[in-house]
């Protein structure tokens, strides 16, 4: 199955230093994925890789620093980003010295887990060390392995295998909502700001997903678009959002209209909080502070669609001064108080726990959080015409 990585689930090792996180990390996925010594803190940044597994098949297996190693700058840094991991993981195996037994900053990841619902293990690693194991106190959820020997890592590939059948969810960006022989329409500007010899993923998947239902889909660029719909009728024009302007002109008001990042947003995250966010965009008053957010680290170009052509749409839609701020990758801050919105594009890099995990905090801090297309659409007054995709939900 060769899923993208943000669509694999993610499974991050959390613990002290030198409760055997990498070795662990090496022992499951038989590989030498992860630094391992002696010397406590040995691993810094989180290590993330994409791989297969049996008898898990696809997933992103993250390592992560000690979340006691502090004392100084440098260690509080590393616990901050092994924290930031929570955000993106969908099931966390805690590793515990089994020598050394809990320690306070495992209870405080355990309440972590809980708060955010993340299915988790707790694993008591170097068990050959033990001269009493009493195997018999060890739930369903609790291992006793040894990294070094090997003892009781299969059985913990079958527990994380079962977890991920268990919360294993069907859910398409477009397939559900199409029948064999559909007709649909994809316009797929190729510009400046267009990737050199491929299409963008969300493209790529609803064409896909086009295909998996059997549904004719049709590939054009705007200036193809009013010709084409002289010849056929589709049940649906999808087109990237930074053509709506143009695309809405030409498409009938019969037909369903609608982006990929508007797809995205109901597949990555919460559709009405997005929608009802996108009506800051007339409030907003001089001074105002704006976040401009993208999950995936591109080259930003001369045109970027971040940070050159968002704050000229909505200088020229809401007529006044505002400040903006820009994140991309993994950055989003704690902090978003200091925010009148928050832009987000449509997620496809990050995985949907990350998406929901940013709109979360956003929804914690009260700052209103819209989604690129649902944006775009609202400015050029389309965003009702671009829902009616999900008009029975």
């Amino acid at each position: 199955m060769n899923l993208t990585k943000s669509e694999r689930p993610h499974i991050s090792f959390f613990g002290c230093t030198n409760s055997g996180k990498s070795s662990l990390v090496n022992a499951v996925t038989n590989q030498n994925l992860a630094v391992v010594s002696d010397v406590k803190g040995t691993t810094t940044d989180p290590v993330e890789k994409a791989m297969e597994i049996l008898p898990l098949g696809p997933v992103v297996i993250v390592d992560t620093a000690g979340v006691d190693d502090e004392g100084s700058k440098l260690g509080e840094l590393r616990i901050e980003k092994t924290k930031r991991i929570l955000d993106k993981t969908d099931i966390a195996v805690l590793v515990i010295d089994a020598i050394a037994g809990f320690q306070d900053e495992d209870f405080s990841l355990i309440n972590e887990f809980n708060e955010r619902k993340i299915p988790y293990i707790t694993v008591f690693n170097k068990s050959d060390l033990l001269v009493n194991k009493i195997l018999s106190s060890a739930s369903s959820d609790t291992f006793f392995i040894s990294a070094k020997t090997g003892e009781g890592v299969d059985e913990l590939k079958e527990k994380l295998g079962h977890i991920i059948n268990e919360n294993k969810k069907e859910k398409y960006i477009i397939r559900d909502r199409l029948n064999k022989g559909d007709i649909v329409i994809l316009v797929i500007p190729i510009d400046e700001s267009a990737p050199k010899g491929r299409i963008i993923l969300p493209q790529q998947n609803v064409l896909r997903e086009c295909l998996d239902a059997h549904a004719t889909a049709i590939c054009v660029q705007v200036e193809e678009l009013e010709n084409l719909l002289k010849t056929i009728s589709p049940k649906y024009v999808i087109t990237d959002s930074q053509a709506f302007k143009r695309v809405k002109e030409i498409v009938p008001e019969n037909i369903i209209l609608t982006s990929f990042s508007i797809l995205m947003a109901n597949y990555r995250g919460k559709l009405n909080e997005l929608v009802n966010s996108a009506k800051t965009l007339s409030a907003l008053k001089d001074g105002d502070k704006i976040l401009i957010s993208e999950g995936c680290t591109h080259h930003r170009q001369c045109n970027d669609i971040g940070t050159v052509k968002f704050p000229k749409w909505i200088k020229d839609f809401s007529r006044i001064n505002v400040d903006f701020d820009f994140t991309q990758g993994g950055e989003f801050p704690s902090d978003l108080s200091k925010y009148k919105l928050i832009i987000h594009c449509g997620g496809c890099m990050i995985n949907e726990q990350e998406m929901v995990s940013r709109q979360k905090k956003a929804k914690e801090q009260d700052v209103p959080m819209v989604n690129y297309g649902m944006a775009i659409a609202y400015m050029n007054g389309i965003l009702d015409r671009a829902l009616e995709i999900f008009g029975d939900k």
